[in-house]
């Protein structure tokens, strides 16, 4: 019996009239021709002599075009990784990805980071920082042959924000010395009733008896300044303090400008927070154009985001998330640091492990601050270091008032960001 063949094409996809007949289009090709098709290019075989010298140069071109972006951005990163100074190396990438238009790249990752890993909630503060804090000077009688009352007494306790306070919590201690004066105080508190674990420093400085010196990055805001972006050996006699700066100028951060002996980055912006430095060696903090402007007294001026505090209260907006960095980021509680003066013209200065936009303000006001200005965020700028020179005048032992990523030594090498130096008159 013979066996009957049928068509698998589908009824009326046939020949004409449609009862299977012969195909009316070109004959089906063979599987491997249609897998060539799919491709996006001719195989060697199928193109002319010319065809062929012109896909080499292609090629050749895209490769070299690789060669040089892949050369080129190791060379950019292993410079970022060797600049000189003492930034991690989670700082120095951050930056680079910044100087290269990838900033919102860092702030996403920075708020990935903080929605996988927030700060704990309560809790008590460790060991070491319960030492710290507990850490105070009791009362020393005054020698018989100096007057009785000190010229710069210890302040009295600052109030803390959680009570019942501990064991030396917000009482001041000597940090540094001139002259036999505590011209620069220091004490610990937590920064407020859920965030316990964690501590914040609140400086003190006496103005009367300092003189203050702004000093450039090399990199933020980088350009040739005559003042050098380290403290130099032979010019550290009489250090007691540095801080760090703010947001950065030179991608415009901090919405406002930098300015020193006569040079300026970036543009010095009416309604910013300033600090300004004057030529007798003090410093004044407020809104540019309102209660600080150019004279020719000013020798340098630091700018960043607008006051946290003034006429002595907090902003009423010190909630909003676009004044205070990027979105959400005024109510992440990170690293932060701020500085403001007092009605007397004393600086207070606060740097905390798990601040938020208001506690960091909260705080500064609390210290005294009539007015008072952010500085800069994370755990890789915030900074204060105390000097103590009684061993080595010339060369003054430096520590950090709080633990940070740098270490206490960071402004005695270049610096990549602007700072402050405070020396004793």
């Amino acid at each position: 019996m013979s066996r009957q063949t049928t068509d698998p094409r589908p009824e009326g996809r046939g020949g004409p009239g449609g009862s299977g007949g012969p195909a009316s289009g070109p004959a089906e090709q063979p599987p491997s021709a249609r897998r060539r098709r799919l491709l996006p290019w001719k195989h060697r075989r199928d193109l002319t002599p010319e065809q062929l010298r012109r896909r080499r140069l292609v090629t050749r071109g895209l490769t070299g075009t690789c060669l040089v972006c892949t050369g080129w951005l190791g060379w950019s990163v292993a410079q970022a990784l060797t600049y000189p100074g003492k930034d991690s190396t989670t700082a120095r990438l951050a930056e680079w990805a910044r100087d290269h238009e990838l900033g919102f790249v860092v702030d996403k990752l920075e708020d990935v980071q903080y929605s996988m890993h927030p700060p704990k909630v309560g809790g008590d503060l460790p060991a070491d920082a319960l030492a710290r804090m507990r850490a105070t000077q009791p009362a020393v009688p005054t020698p018989a042959h100096l007057p009785s009352q000190p010229l710069v007494p210890l302040r009295a306790p600052l109030r803390p924000p959680v009570t019942p306070a501990l064991p030396g919590e917000g009482v001041y201690r000597t940090l540094a010395t001139a002259g036999g004066e505590p011209i620069v105080q220091g004490t610990y508190v937590r920064p407020d009733g859920a965030h316990t674990s964690y501590e914040a420093a609140v400086a003190w400085i006496s103005g009367k008896h300092s003189r203050f010196q702004l000093h450039p990055g090399f990199r933020e805001p980088g350009g040739a300044f005559d003042v050098p972006p380290t403290v130099p050996e032979g010019q550290r006699t009489g250090l007691v303090a540095t801080w760090n700066g703010g947001f950065r100028i030179t991608d415009g951060g901090s919405r406002g400008g930098f300015y020193l002996d006569g040079r300026t980055a970036g543009e010095l912006r009416d309604g910013a927070a300033s600090e300004v430095f004057y030529r007798d060696g003090s410093m004044r903090i407020g809104v540019w154009g309102r209660d600080v402007t150019m004279t020719p007294e000013v020798v340098g001026v630091r700018q960043c985001l607008e006051l946290m505090v003034d006429g002595g209260r907090v902003v009423p907006d010190i909630g909003d998330d676009s004044k205070w960095g990027v979105s959400d980021q005024s109510r992440m509680f990170v690293p932060r640091s701020g500085v403001g003066v007092t009605a007397e013209g004393d600086i207070v200065m606060v740097v905390g492990q798990a601040l938020s936009a208001r506690t960091l303000a909260e705080l500064m006001q609390r210290a005294g601050a009539v007015r008072a200005m952010p500085l800069d965020m994370n755990r890789a700028w915030p900074s204060f270091m105390s000097y103590d020179g009684t061993r080595t005048p010339s060369n003054p032992k430096p520590t950090n008032i709080l633990d940070f990523e740098d270490p206490p030594d960071r402004y005695y090498t270049q610096a990549t960001r602007d700072f402050v130096a405070v020396y004793g008159r």
